[in-house]
């Protein structure tokens, strides 16, 4: 989503790098590229002044390291003050000494807020916490239904409860009381109350929500933000808080084509961080907002650390490692392997999400543009072409002759071609890897995968 942001900020920083010294002119100059890709990614106008007022009083004046070239100067202070407005640190979930640790869903329709109750509770699991979930959004069944449905996909608690014949915040207050007395008895830990949304806010949602804040005593009171909705959201998220006194905000449908206004706004007008964003429409699609890799990510240095998370969470080490003891030997890898690491790493995310985490510089500069061309479906179709050879084929592929590729065609849905080449793009990395292998270095490498049962 930060990518016009992200495009332009490094476009300014690669002027100054011709030149001899930051002076007032040229940072004036790339104070106005940068305050008008600001506005056009639709940060708040407030943060925008606030952030350029400060850059350009630290870049004139005597904090700028001097061993640093112009370019670099003025990418160290940017990256530093929006830091320092996303917020220095990531910010933590906060527990009752009771439990269960009340969290309390805000937001307004449409935003997400059901999904991301679920999400949020496929989150807790992961930490070792036994959530429970519950609706009080009694007006609309069609919610209530989406959170049971959530919630089975997770494999996570809910406590459905029963709705009276005409609904009211009676009925919201009892379906809450009862859901954290059910919460102890079944030795929840957290209770995750998605509560109801409006087109807007009005006097009747604000008092049904201060109403169940002072039941509940909830020790997170969450806003959820759709980020496409750029200062909507930001102006939403503040009205709450005056309201409620928001503890955090979730900002969904962070993988779009939204300008990150909000993301770069909502904690400045709110004093409140962003806990975490929402980056798919997968129930395991939310991560905890870091606000350095954030930065990294607009700045052009990319996320390295959160793209090693993902790899060590989803992809299997023991079959990795074993991948990588066969293509650096002599033997090689077979398709069979290749297939399995294939999957592995569509595990991770899609192709664009991945590289987007690779730093725009050096060896990995123009692939986030060449990312963006590449076919999805491509990784489907090989993995259809491997499934469609017999299992000695995938070991021998030295084997597979005319008519074998003609048969594995037909059994994949795809053309000669298609199998010619994927043989063709496997034997030239087969060799690659075996080059590698020859290195003395590679070889010290490999003598120290040690894997069980060696």
């Amino acid at each position: 989503m930060f990518e016009n942001l992200s495009e332009k900020l490094q476009r300014t920083f690669k002027n100054l790098r011709g030149e001899g010294k930051l002076t007032e002119e040229n940072v004036n100059e790339a104070l106005r590229e940068i305050r008008l890709a600001l506005l056009e990614a639709d940060v708040n106008v407030k943060v925008v002044k606030q952030l350029l007022d400060t850059v350009k009083e630290k870049t004139l004046g005597t904090e700028v390291m001097t061993a640093l070239s112009p370019g670099e100067q003025m990418v160290k202070v940017v990256r530093d003050e929006l830091v320092a407005i996303l917020g220095q640190d990531t910010a933590k979930m906060k527990f009752a000494s009771q439990p269960p640790s009340v969290v309390l869903m805000a937001g307004l329709q449409g935003s997400g807020k059901t999904t991301t109750s679920g999400k949020l509770a496929g989150w807790f699991k992961k930490g070792g916490h036994r959530p429970m979930l519950v609706s009080v959004d009694v007006y609309r069944p069609a919610a209530r239904q989406q959170l049971k449905v959530v919630a089975d996909a997770i494999k996570a608690q809910i406590y459905e409860g029963k709705t009276d014949e005409n609904p009211n915040t009676a009925t919201v207050e009892r379906l809450a009381k009862e859901a954290r007395r059910e919460a102890i008895n079944s030795g929840c830990d957290v209770l995750i109350v998605d509560t109801a949304g409006r087109l807007h806010i009005d006097d009747q949602l604000m008092e049904e929500m201060q109403l169940l804040k002072k039941q509940l005593n909830p020790s997170e009171i969450l806003f959820v933000a759709d980020a496409m909705t750029g200062q909507d959201a930001v102006k939403s998220a503040d009205e709450f808080h005056k309201k409620l006194a928001l503890t955090g905000v979730v900002l969904t449908k962070m993988d779009g084509d939204a300008r990150g206004g909000a993301a770069l706004s909502i904690r400045n007008v709110t004093g409140q961080p962003i806990k975490f964003i929402g980056v798919g429409e997968k129930y395991d699609a939310l991560e905890p907002f870091h606000p350095d890799r954030i930065v990294g990510r607009i700045m052009g240095m990319g996320d390295i650390m959160s793209l090693i998370e993902r790899a060590e969470e989803k992809m299997d080490k023991k079959k990795s490692e074993e991948f990588a003891k066969k293509a650096l030997s002599g033997d090689g890898f077979s398709l069979e392997d290749f297939r399995d690491q294939l999957r592995q790493v569509k595990k991770m995310g899609s192709l664009q999400s991945l590289v987007k985490m690779l730093p725009n510089i050096g060896p990995f500069q123009g692939m986030q543009g060449a990312a963006d061309k590449v076919d999805e479906s491509q990784l489907t179709r090989v993995e259809a072409i491997i499934n469609s050879m017999t299992p000695y084929e995938r070991d021998h592929h030295e084997l597979i002759n005319g008519s074998r590729r003609k048969r594995i065609a037909r059994g994949s849905g795809t053309s000669v071609q298609e199998v010619n080449q994927l043989l063709r793009q496997y034997a030239q990395m087969r060799k690659m890897f075996k080059g590698m292998s020859k290195s003395s270095f590679m070889q010290k490498r490999l003598a120290g995968i040690k894997l069980p049962g060696m």
